[in-house]
């Protein structure tokens, strides 16, 4: 593992573990000498803390609900994202565009117009985990930590959701990782794909 700058994003639907695993994994690269950007979407900033407020008091009409999520992720891509990739750091990010075509797209959007319109200002990835769980395992997971499945989390919109992660597999950076197996077994496998060769060579462009 050289020390270019590396991307990484965790998606998946809620109740997968992404919190957890890319704490995780972002301790496994700093311990590995690695200088380490770790982030989740939506940000801290003022557009994400208003996307969050609706998780539980009702989600925003459609469009207005997708041009936050724009104005959150291109805050971030220019003040956060970019600097630490040019700089060579490793960036690890819970959630990012793949999940704004998921979430949106159960709301109606086209999830490809979705990804047009961030990869014109965001840049993709360079590794895509894809922690997949069956929608009813995730459900008990949220309950089973004294959660109430929000607006973001109905059993519907979750099922939606999780065939639009799927969907992506057939993309070279995309991985899709089951978490049955547990914590510690997922976290192996995360640390895996990325020691190994499943890593893309270049960047698209170079």
């Amino acid at each position: 593992m050289n020390q270019q700058d590396l991307f990484i994003v965790l998606e998946g639907i809620d109740g997968t573990g992404k919190s957890t695993q890319a704490q995780l994994l972002a301790d496994w690269f700093r311990s590995r000498g690695r200088e380490v950007v770790s982030g989740r979407e939506p940000t801290d900033g003022p557009w994400g803390r208003q996307i969050r407020a609706t998780a539980a008091t009702g989600r925003l009409p459609p469009e207005e609900e997708l041009e936050l999520f724009l104005r959150d992720r291109r805050q971030h891509v220019q003040e956060v994202i970019a600097p630490a990739l040019a700089a060579g750091k490793v960036v690890i990010l819970d959630r990012y565009y793949f999940s704004t075509m998921a979430y949106q797209g159960c709301r109606g959007f086209d999830p490809g117009e979705i990804r047009r319109r961030n990869e014109a200002f965001a840049p993709p990835p360079d590794l895509l985990l894809i922690l997949d769980l069956d929608v009813d395992t995730a459900l008990s997971r949220i309950g089973g930590r004294g959660d109430i499945a929000n607006e973001f989390e109905k059993r519907d919109s979750l099922a939606k959701c999780r065939e639009i992660f799927l969907s992506l597999a057939g993309e070279p950076f995309a991985r899709i990782v089951p978490t049955d197996p547990g914590p510690e077994a997922v976290q192996a496998r995360l640390r895996e794909i990325v020691a190994s060769s499943e890593i893309p060579a270049a960047k698209s462009g170079e």
